[in-house]
């Protein structure tokens, strides 16, 4: 099957759900497969007070960013020179570099320009890039955001671009500080974790807690994503025991056979120098305590870069690429397996490192947790969650992880994280070929 530039526009009818319902698997006591769409809190979910800006699609964000694109990497110097008087008011940069065109990477600034958290969008071309801007212009007006496009070789070049993109920027983001907000639930939340800078601890510590928070947004409604394909190696059954399915179980079997036959062309598995000083010394150590960044609810369904779920539940993120190895690495870094969480539609993202990561992300709120007390010592100012204290028996897991959830509530309130604060806004975007999700990956839903 050749690469689409919507993974999930096979799957997908018109009508833009996420495919027709399938019947709930027997015996189903916690009611998952019965989870309603985002937005419609779960039978005695908790409710909470939040706010967030309404989108034309429904959708609501948490922030009400400026976006400054560029198409190509030409244009990536007059992009962040626009940006950067406005890095801390709201302005936020993201682009692809590649000069020949990528259905995935179109897609991909496709559904982050249209983010729930993106209030308008500036597009800096250099001119001659194989990337076709229309289109992305097209969807980006029908969503109803503010949208302008600088040519820098029709536009009289870098400095008049940067002066006239850096006017436009301020212009929109006067205006989206004054835009109005509307009741936002919990439920309506999409939030992805990752980890970086792994050490022996966060297994132990870090990522049990975020598997606690987990547990407790789902049963608020709200869609949770996990990922990290090449740090699972030797956890299948066990995702595949979550799964509502026996469809699903088997495209999550079918996904980790994908994942170890690309990381053996390479000779190795995904664990680097800094996990082994770190303490770790085998995959599947680091899988097991990966693993645990996913709570104990079931895996609702499965998921690619740029699909945006529509239900409640929690849902394992497809990352590898499809076919023979194209471009290298599935993600060269945890920024790139951020982004992809962006794209597919998640508010804030949930970071756990020991040996001390610092990167944040463009377009949503990163939330740190520490899994070392040393590591938060010596880096608080970069952390938000301190979770080696479960080390230092000042706090239970389950105290941690309470910690983690109002946080989560406070940063969707509108509280700037620790990595926000700091002005990081890291960003990658590269090549890669995805093929659309089958309809096992969809999650169950009630039928009508």
């Amino acid at each position: 099957m050749n690469p689409v530039s919507h993974p999930a526009s096979a799957a997908r009818p018109q009508n833009g759900s996420m495919g027709a319902p399938q019947d709930a698997p027997q015996g189903d006591p916690l009611g998952i497969s019965q989870n309603g769409p985002l937005g419609a809190p779960q039978n005695g979910a908790r409710k909470h007070a939040l706010q967030g800006y309404l989108r034309a699609d429904g959708r609501k964000g948490i922030r009400n960013h400026v976006s400054v694109v560029y198409l190509v990497e030409c244009a990536h110097h007059v992009a962040r020179e626009i940006t950067w008087p406005y890095r801390h008011a709201g302005a936020h940069l993201i682009g692809f570099p590649g000069c020949f065109s990528n259905e995935y990477a179109a897609m991909m600034m496709e559904r982050l320009c249209l983010h729930p958290n993106v209030g308008a969008v500036l597009l800096v071309s250099l001119g001659c890039e194989c990337f076709q801007r229309e289109p992305l212009q097209e969807k980006i007006r029908e969503s109803g955001r503010p949208l302008e496009t600088i040519v820098i070789q029709q536009n009289g070049g870098t400095l008049r671009s940067i002066e006239d993109g850096q006017r436009w920027v301020a212009d929109q983001l006067a205006v989206l500080s004054k835009a109005p907000k509307v009741d936002m639930a919990l439920s309506e939340l999409v939030i992805g974790t990752t980890c970086g800078g792994s050490d022996s601890l966060s297994g132990v510590t870090a990522n049990p807690v975020v598997g606690l928070a987990f547990d407790r947004l789902v049963d608020d409604g709200a869609a949770v994503m996990f990922e990290e394909l090449g740090e699972l190696i030797g956890c299948d059954e066990h995702m595949a025991e979550r799964a509502v399915s026996p469809g699903l179980a088997d495209e999550i079997r079918g996904a980790m056979d994908k994942t170890r036959a690309y990381y053996q062309h390479f000779g190795h598995g995904n664990i680097g120098d800094g996990n082994v000083e770190g303490g770790l010394t085998t995959i599947e150590e680091k899988s097991i305590g990966a693993y645990t960044k996913s709570g104990s609810r079931p895996i609702v369904g499965m998921i690619k870069p740029g699909d945006v779920p529509e239900h409640g539940g929690l849902y394992l993120m497809d990352m590898i690429p499809d076919g023979p190895v194209k471009f290298g690495l599935p993600d060269v870094n945890d920024t790139a397996e951020i982004v992809e969480m962006v794209a597919c539609g998640c508010h804030l993202i949930l970071f756990t490192t020991g040996r001390g990561s610092v990167v944040g992300s463009a377009l949503a709120p990163v939330i740190k947790i520490c899994s070392n007390p040393e590591t938060y010592r010596n880096m608080e100012g970069d952390m938000d969650i301190n979770a080696g204290a479960i080390i230092d028996e000042v706090k239970a897991p389950a105290d941690v992880a309470d910690a983690l959830y109002q946080q989560v509530l406070a940063t969707a309130a509108g509280e700037h994280t620790k990595s926000e604060a700091l002005g990081h806004q890291e960003f990658l975007l590269w090549y890669k070929s995805m093929e659309p999700i089958g309809p096992a990956c969809l999650p169950l839903r009630q039928a009508m």
